[in-house]
């Protein structure tokens, strides 16, 4: 039998179909100006530090992460001068108690941030991180040489060139370039950054984390140059099961937070610029592993995970050595910079998008009240926006399909079934700049 309809996209309904954001010129100046020399230079430097593991000299000029840490701290103060003050560099941290083995003695954990203060919201505040420490096969060991070129020099390099690049631009919202410490151990640095984030009332729209960003070539020797996996966590960490309960009973298991941010990076970060493919997968993170996302996820910030397609583990937590031919440890020769490079430009691409647009409406709603093929949604206004628009999906395919400008708004009702696709709103600037999608929630 024939269907003549099967490949229709049903249900027909109202809108344009999307069309990704496309940089503007001042992002396409921003992403060309992502250097592989300095991403290469920063990486290299931090290998030089003998090791940068947690539990290593605080003091020592040349060896230990006290040392990396100044490093970065000194490089990040470099980039600020070219702000006009609008960049501050800070270093913050706190002192980890004992832990047994992990922690045998009381220990400093220090995070060095860039902050790139909006112009407009500075309290809206979107985050790119990499972690400085790194490690060797034994975890206790924090005397060996730990060079930590891909785990995570690579994540760092970013971060840090990112915010060499645009420290001479004026973002709207504030954009803070991370460097954390201890997350081998038990992501310490980034807990401490997200609590007192949390504990000030920041208003942190997304983390970008950015962990083994450094590699191209898996440990079969497949080379994947223009992927890049980004883990996206579905039902939220920090919610109640009864808030979970309340998610799948409308079917929004993947219309988290997260998953808008997921979407959003996505949308904006696959282009002839980056050259680079963005792959979503809905899952926190690789199975056994974990990253400084999920710090932020805690505290029911959005927050996702980039990492590499292909890993290599005889370069991840490894002491360096030769055995039988093959070389273990976690080596700059074992880095493609170029891939670093397009990695460094889909983050760019997407924390700027973020911080020029308006942030994701808030107070989303859905009438569920009466009967009705029609959809009613009501969000609180934001003097910033010059208009939002409707953005609808069928529930089974995982990016927003279509749009419908409804002007600037608070309330519309929209000629679609709610019980047929999943719906959100987006607020756009009048840079013509988009932000992440809201989902509605039943009033």
């Amino acid at each position: 039998m024939v269907f003549p309809n099967e490949l229709s996209p049903w249900p027909p309904g109202p809108g344009n179909t999307i069309v990704p954001q496309e940089p503007d010129q001042e992002l396409t100046q921003i992403l060309n100006n992502i250097d592989p020399k300095n991403i290469k230079a920063i990486i290299e430097k931090l290998t030089t530090f003998g090791t940068r593991h947690t539990c290593s000299s605080q003091t020592d000029p040349k060896r230990g992460i006290g040392a990396a840490r100044d490093w970065i701290q000194s490089e990040l103060n470099t980039y600020a001068k070219a702000s006009k003050g609008r960049m501050t560099v800070s270093v913050s941290g706190y002192i980890q108690a004992p832990m047994g083995t992990l922690i045998p003695n009381a220990t400093l954990i220090s995070n060095v941030v860039a902050m790139l203060k909006g112009s407009e919201e500075p309290n809206r505040v979107y985050v790119v991180s990499g972690h400085y420490d790194s490690r060797v096969t034994n975890i206790t060991d924090f005397t060996s040489d730990a060079p930590g070129a891909d785990d995570d020099a690579s994540g760092v390099a970013v971060s840090m060139e990112l915010a060499r690049v645009m420290a001479t631009h004026i973002p709207k919202a504030t954009i803070m370039f991370a460097t954390v410490a201890g997350e081998e151990q038990g992501l310490f640095g980034s807990n401490f950054m997200a609590e007192t984030l949390a504990g000030q009332g920041v208003d942190v729209q997304g983390m970008l984390d950015n962990d083994i960003v450094g590699s191209s070539t898996g440990d079969d020797g497949t080379i994947d140059k223009f992927d890049i996996r980004m883990f996206v966590q579905g039902l939220p960490s920090n919610n109640t099961a009864q808030q979970n309960l309340n998610l799948a009973s409308i079917g929004a298991e993947f219309d988290t937070k997260a998953h808008q941010l997921g979407r959003f990076v996505a949308e904006v970060a696959q282009n002839s610029v980056t050259q680079m493919n963005v792959r979503q997968i809905f899952r926190p993170d690789r199975f056994l592993r974990g990253g400084d996302h999920e710090s932020f996820l805690k505290q029911g910030f959005p927050a996702v995970r980039f990492t590499e397609p292909h890993e290599n583990f005889a370069h991840q937590h490894q002491n360096t050595r030769l055995v039988n031919g093959v070389q273990f440890g976690d080596l700059i020769e074992f880095v493609d910079i170029d891939f670093t490079t397009r990695v460094a430009k889909v983050n760019g691409a997407a924390i700027w998008s973020l911080a020029q647009a308006p942030g994701t409406p808030k107070n989303l709603l859905i009438d569920t009240s009466v009967l009705t093929n029609n959809s009613t949604l009501t969000w609180t206004a934001d003097p910033n926006v010059d208009h939002y628009e409707v953005v609808w999906r069928e529930t089974d395919v995982p990016q927003w399909q279509k749009v419908i400008p409804v002007g600037n708004v608070n309330k519309v009702t929209v000629l679609l079934s709610k019980d047929n696709v999943q719906m959100g709103v987006r607020a756009v600037g009048k840079n013509g700049f988009k932000s992440p999608a809201a989902f509605p929630m039943p009033n």
